[in-house]
């Protein structure tokens, strides 16, 4: 692994099939992107996806190995950030294409031979209707689990802020969820999110260590680049080398001043943490 760290680290990029790019993620197109990524020393990327199923996957993947990286994960935030299509929509229709597209990316997911993983497509609840909502959320969910494991892969539920999603915003609601599944999944932990709801992060990286398969970071607060100094990483590096992590870092946060800097930046404050691990 690359950053003298034990874990592979990724990079947010969008694919293709994405209508712009996701304000979070490396602005370029995924071709430039990756090419810039590599030559910053990344190992891999975590692709968003939009509508791109499982016969995009050849593509997806030879655009991204040309560059020497890997792609180690896939996101879903664009079916509900560019098109508005959530699970818990009223409209059936909406639902049903919204599961439609979170399949497609599960089958994407299994073709790669990595995780695909659900944030804020889960949806908002509306006044008098919270409860229906979050059973058709849960069924959704459950056919989507499957599909990942069918296909080899595995379903990774994001905690989120209640300003993305009025579903499962701390890792304890989520892990209430992914117990009740007949197919396995796991969590993806983010600093941002966790800081928002008022969870430690430290505290919770070291509590579900186990079933993580992904911990994206960005710096607290700002949820800008990584900053050299910040003391809190060396403390989430510890706790995740103590704990057998076995997952990967997503670099997950703005593009200030933009994505190449960004990026940069984000490397060099996670590799002057590493130190930590020495």
């Amino acid at each position: 692994m690359s950053a003298g760290l034990p874990w592979p680290v990724a990079y947010t990029v969008s694919g293709d099939d994405c209508a712009s790019p996701m304000p979070l993620g490396h602005t370029a197109p995924l071709a430039e992107a990756v090419r810039d990524l590599a030559e910053l020393g990344y190992d891999g990327v975590e692709v968003q996806v939009r509508e791109v199923g499982a016969p995009g996957a050849e593509a997806l993947a030879r655009t991204v190995e040309s560059a020497g990286l890997k792609v180690l994960g896939i996101g879903t935030g664009p079916v509900a950030a560019q098109d508005r299509l959530t699970l818990t929509d009223p409209s059936p229709d909406v639902r049903r294409h919204a599961l439609f597209r979170l399949l497609g990316a599960a089958r994407l997911a299994g073709e790669l031979g990595v995780p695909v993983s659900l944030g804020q497509t889960r949806g908002t609840f509306l006044p008098g209707l919270a409860d229906m909502q979050r059973v058709w959320v849960e069924r959704a969910v459950e056919q989507l689990a499957e599909e990942a494991a069918e296909r080899g892969g595995r379903l990774l539920l994001e905690p989120q802020s209640r300003a993305n999603t009025s579903l499962w915003n701390t890792p304890d609601e989520a892990l209430a969820v992914i117990g009740s599944l007949d197919a396995p999944a796991g969590l993806v932990l983010d600093t941002h999110h966790l800081d928002a709801e008022g969870v430690d992060a430290v505290r919770a990286v070291t509590d579900h260590v186990t079933v993580t398969g992904c911990l994206q970071l960005a710096a607290a607060s700002t949820r800008g680049p990584l900053a050299v100094g910040d003391p809190r990483l060396p403390t989430l590096l510890t706790a995740l080398r103590t704990g057998g992590f076995t997952g990967w870092l997503t670099l997950e946060h703005t593009q200030d001043p933009d994505s190449t800097k960004a990026a940069a930046r984000s490397w060099t404050a996670l590799t002057d943490a590493a130190s930590a691990l020495s």
